[in-house]
């Protein structure tokens, strides 16, 4: 069982401007740094973090 954190819908809708295609692999990455920062919710300011950081 994984222990993904959770998501605010704010971040949510922040996701869904993603194209679909590729969503998953940056739903995975962001769950990931939020993870490695010790975080277990994605908010805005996390999911911006997490883009600065892949570019």
């Amino acid at each position: 069982m994984s222990n993904n954190p959770s998501w605010t819908a704010e971040a949510e809708a922040k996701l869904k401007e993603i194209p679909f295609f590729v969503r998953p692999a940056a739903r995975k990455k962001i769950e990931k740094f939020a993870q490695e920062q010790g975080v277990n919710e994605i908010t805005v300011e996390i999911y911006d973090l997490a883009k600065k950081q892949f570019g």
